[in-house]
C-alpha cells in the first residue's frame, strides 16, 4: 500500500475509488491497542465544552442553539391521570434545534467541497440531497481510539494566547512537538492549543471576530505524516481571517476534501495543557447521525 502521505488530487488513492473513511483507514487494531496500553494512571481529561444557548455560532451559515421542553412533568402527569394511571410519573423531555457544528464537534468528510468535488472525487451535486449526505456523512466516521498529541503553541508570542489572524507555521508545530518529546506517527490525532478557548461562551463576539490557527502549509505538514484528524481550541481550526483575503476555508478544503482528515473544533485544551500532558489515549465516539455533515462530540484523554 502506498505511504499514508501519498495523497492524490482527491484524497489518498491507496484506499480505492469508493472509500469514505479517508485517513481513518490508518486506525488499525494495533494502533488502538498501543494507545490503550499507554494509559498508566487512569486520569481523564474532558476536552469538550458544555454548551447551550450561549454557544458561539457563525451567522448566517450556522443557526443558534435552541432548546425547549417538549413535555413537562405537570403535563405528563395530567395526561397519564386521564388514562387512569395513579402513580403520578412525571417526565421531562426536550426538543433541541441546532447545527451539528455547534460547540465541540467533528466535521464529516462531506462537510466542505473543493468546487463541486468532495473527498475522493465524489460529485457534490450527486452526494448531497434534501435529506443530507448520501456519502461521507458523520455516521461513516469510525470510533476514534488512538494516540492524541497536544501541540501547545499558545505562548509563542509571550502572552496567554495567540492573536486573531496569527498563523501557526509548520516549523512552530515541529518545535512544539520536539519540546514535548514526541514525533507524529500515522494514525495519530493532532490537537493544537492556541489559548483561544478562554473566549468560548465568555466573549462570543471576540471569539468569532477572528482567531489564531494553522494555514494550509501546517495542515499539509500534519496530513503528510498520516494524522487521522486535526483539532484546535478555536472556531474553525484554521486561522481567521486567512492571510489571503481571497480565500475562505482552504484548510478545510485540504483536510476534508483532499486528504480525508477530519477536523475537530471548539476543543477545551487548557486543563490538559496545565497538567503538562502532551501524549495520551484519545477517545472520540461520533454519533451515527445519518447524512449529517458533522456532530457534537465529547473527546476524552486518558493518561
Amino acid at each position: 500500500m502506498p505511504a499514508a502521505h501519498d495523497h492524490g488530487p482527491w484524497g489518498c488513492a491507496c484506499w480505492g475509488p469508493q472509500d469514505e473513511l479517508g485517513a481513518a483507514n490508518l486506525l488499525t487494531p494495533e494502533k488502538r491497542l498501543a494507545a490503550l496500553k499507554g494509559i498508566e494512571t487512569g486520569q481523564v481529561f474532558d476536552l469538550s465544552h458544555a454548551f447551550g444557548a450561549d454557544a458561539p455560532y457563525m451567522a448566517p451559515n450556522q443557526p443558534p442553539f435552541l432548546m425547549m421542553l417538549w413535555a413537562t412533568w405537570r403535563d405528563s402527569i395530567r395526561r397519564r391521570r386521564k388514562l387512569g394511571m395513579t402513580n403520578d410519573a412525571g417526565s421531562n423531555v426536550e426538543r433541541i434545534e441546532m447545527t451539528a457544528h455547534v460547540g465541540t464537534h467533528i466535521d464529516a468528510l462531506g462537510h466542505v467541497s473543493k468546487g463541486d468535488r468532495l473527498y475522493n472525487g465524489f460529485d457534490a451535486a450527486e452526494t448531497l440531497g434534501d435529506w443530507g449526505l448520501a456519502r461521507l456523512g458523520v455516521e461513516k466516521i469510525p470510533p476514534l481510539i488512538t494516540r492524541g498529541l497536544l501541540f501547545d503553541v499558545a505562548g509563542l508570542d509571550g502572552g496567554a494566547h495567540l492573536a486573531p489572524g496569527r498563523v501557526v507555521t509548520p516549523a512552530e508545530l515541529e518545535a512544539a512537538a520536539e519540546q514535548a518529546g514526541f514525533a507524529v506517527e500515522p494514525g495519530d490525532i493532532a490537537l493544537i492549543r492556541t489559548g483561544w478557548e478562554r473566549y468560548f461562551a465568555a466573549d462570543n463576539a471576540r471569539y468569532l471576530a477572528g482567531a489564531p490557527g494553522i494555514d494550509v502549509p501546517a495542515a499539509e505538514w500534519l496530513t503528510r505524516q498520516g494524522v487521522v484528524a486535526i483539532g484546535a481550541d478555536n472556531m474553525a481550526l484554521e486561522v481567521l481571517p486567512n492571510p489571503d483575503h481571497h480565500k475562505a476555508l482552504p484548510v478545510h478544503q485540504h483536510c476534508l476534501a483532499e486528504a480525508g482528515v477530519h477536523i475537530i473544533e471548539n476543543l477545551a485544551l487548557d486543563e490538559i495543557a496545565a497538567a503538562g500532558v502532551s501524549r495520551f489515549c484519545l477517545i472520540i465516539l461520533p454519533p451515527k447521525m445519518r447524512g449529517a455533515t458533522g456532530a457534537p462530540v465529547r473527546p476524552v484523554a486518558l493518561v
